[in-house]
């Protein structure tokens, strides 16, 4: 007997979401707990798991479409009952058929003659194609895009893992002249829709820059000594899987600071009659994931350690490149970091993330030439910051000395030491 899977609740608030790939196809046996498809939220990718074993009947939104939160997701038939049993028996006869046709099919492609480049103007030959007959793993989008490009997709090498045929592997094939491209007419365009983490993204920086008046506040911070400290830790403790970058040394001198000012670590109400300070220093990181930007923040800087914090960030850095973010990661930042000189670029103006009050921006590490204090030039390691505060209650001469302080602590790292309880 058939039966529905529910689409159950996948975080507060949410109502829909896109599916953006299924991991299983109709026919196939599923068992209890196994990842079925990967569905995106307005706020991260979230994995569906099978709640029962059996075998997938019918899959009921394909890729790209939008999935109802409480309507059904896919049909299945559990496993025990008396038709489950019937289609897992048929599977291996009709397996059996299906690679007999197949069979058949490549070796009559294969005892075709090939066309040599110059007896059809302008087609080259085909090359690096598959004749084994396997079947193509791809989604539903990579095969519409092979039907499109008139490709066979069986013949396409995939550089996935167990041979999944990505869309890149389709263009780059049809690229190699293995098949006949459509012609492209120029000036056209094409729509794609705003949706999941991208669209919640745009509403929320809309929303930030209409309603806050930024001010931005540039500084030079030289990071030699520091850099130093952290190449003389980082070996000892990668031996105990700890990766040690400079962003835990930004998070724990920037939460000495706000102990100074706490005014950067606060909200205003939407009419600005109250200003709520937080205790609780929940230091945010702008990471540039696969499904776009995402803020994870750590909870709590302020009761935890420089090797705490490493720990902390390894987890969520890792969990936001794959978009798999925790939703109480997402929630409660006080205060944002913004590590974009990891891609390139010295100086920003970087968007305050609503309804926090400031933000910074960090540029790339850039060996410079500076005077030491005997007037005799050397190379240092200077990194451009850039902040960017809510005028409303913050004014120029607070973000300038919160900024002298946090980057007293980076300069001389003993000086942070020393403040650290």
């Amino acid at each position: 007997m058939s039966i529905d899977f529910i689409l159950p609740d996948i975080g507060e608030g949410i109502v829909e979401c896109e599916l953006v790939e299924w991991l299983v196809k109709e026919g196939e046996v599923i068992v209890e707990d196994q990842p079925i498809a990967d569905v995106m939220t307005d706020k991260a990718l979230v994995q569906i798991p099978a709640m029962h074993s059996g075998v997938v009947e019918k899959l009921y939104y394909k890729q790209g479409e939008i999935a109802k939160v409480h309507s059904p997701l896919f049909a299945m038939t559990p496993e025990g009952d008396d038709s489950t049993n019937d289609i897992v028996a048929a599977e291996p006869e009709v397996k059996a058929q299906v690679d007999n046709v197949k069979t058949e099919l490549v070796t009559k492609e294969i005892s075709v003659p090939s066309v040599a480049p110059s007896s059809v103007k302008g087609e080259p030959a085909v090359s690096n194609t598959k004749t084994d007959g396997s079947k193509a793993l791809a989604s539903p989008a990579v095969r519409r895009v092979a039907r499109e490009l008139d490709i066979n997709i069986h013949q396409v090498e995939g550089s996935g893992k167990k041979g999944r045929v990505y869309k890149d592997d389709v263009v780059a094939y049809s690229q190699n002249g293995s098949s006949v491209i459509p012609t492209v007419v120029n000036g056209g365009t094409s729509v794609e829709p705003i949706r999941g983490i991208k669209k919640i993204m745009a509403t929320a920086m809309q929303n930030s820059v209409s309603t806050i008046p930024h001010f931005t506040y540039c500084e030079e911070i030289d990071l030699t000594e520091l850099i130093a400290l952290r190449t003389e830790l980082k070996d000892v403790y990668a031996k105990q899987d700890i990766k040690l970058t400079m962003m835990p040394f930004f998070m724990k001198a920037m939460s000495l600071a706000i102990k100074e000012y706490p005014v950067v670590n606060s909200k205003v109400n939407d009419d600005c009659t109250e200003l709520t300070y937080f205790n609780d220093h929940n230091i945010g990181m702008a990471v540039d994931s696969k499904v776009g930007l995402l803020v994870p923040n750590i909870k709590q800087v302020q009761t935890k350690s420089i090797l705490d914090l490493a720990n902390d960030i390894m987890r969520l850095t890792n969990d936001a490149r794959s978009g798999r973010v925790a939703s109480e990661d997402l929630k409660g930042g006080t205060i944002t970091i913004s590590n974009i000189g990891a891609i390139g670029g010295t100086v920003a103006t970087p968007i305050i993330n609503k309804p926090e009050v400031a933000i910074v921006a960090l540029g790339k590490l850039q060996k410079l030439p500076r005077f030491n204090e005997q007037g005799d030039v050397e190379a240092r390691s200077i990194m451009q910051v850039s902040w960017s505060g809510d005028h409303r209650v913050i004014d120029g001469g607070t973000i300038a000395r919160f900024c002298n302080l946090w980057k007293s602590f980076l300069e001389k790292p003993s000086h942070m030491l020393v403040h650290m309880s």
